[in-house]
């Protein structure tokens, strides 16, 4: 019985991590550094992951920062991931694939989001901006790579649509710091 039980669970994990983590490949950078395209769930995954972050650490920029350039960065930041993040939830919701959504960040996001919330004024411009450089060459990467070679047609298109969106945000990105 307990060998049934021990069998089910594990089962049932196995089922249920993909919707939760991302495949090794694509989170040790394999992929990132051979080019390859991420599987479905890694692209929706760590592009919702992404707009959460986004949105979360800029709507603090909003009140911390120090930098007027910032602020700014951020408000375009919470209107362009708002809206980036919205049309991901439809393409999952209406059923043009099989991937699920994750419902909050993850500890690896959470934790940057609590370490960045610690701090104000100059150090917090310092560390955001340098978060924003970092996730934005990140997602550059994300999308240019999903869409040029995903599996899912409807998440491909999406990703060749926003990647110009990105690269324009990774050069705003540049300049924060100048």
């Amino acid at each position: 019985m307990n060998k049934l039980l021990l069998a089910t669970g594990a089962v049932f994990l196995a089922t249920l991590a993909p919707a939760f983590a991302q495949s090794l490949p694509e989170k040790t950078g394999v992929n990132t550094a051979m080019g390859i395209a991420p599987k479905t769930q890694d692209f929706v995954t760590e592009a919702a992951q992404s707009d959460m972050l986004e949105i979360a650490s800029s709507k603090l920029a909003l009140t911390k920062s120090d930098s007027d350039k910032s602020k700014q960065f951020a408000d375009r930041m919470i209107k362009d991931h708002t809206a980036t993040s919205d049309e991901l939830k439809g393409i999952v919701s209406a059923g043009k694939t099989t991937v699920s959504l994750p419902a909050a960040m993850d500890k690896a996001h959470q934790d940057k989001l609590d370490r960045l919330a610690k701090l104000d004024g100059k150090d917090f411009t310092r560390h955001y901006n340098d978060m924003q450089l970092a996730a934005h060459k990140d997602a550059v990467s994300l999308f240019e790579r999903y869409g040029k070679g995903g599996d899912n047609a409807d998440l491909e298109a999406f990703a060749s649509k926003t990647l110009p969106h990105l690269r324009q945000h990774l050069m705003m990105a540049q300049d924060l710091n100048k």
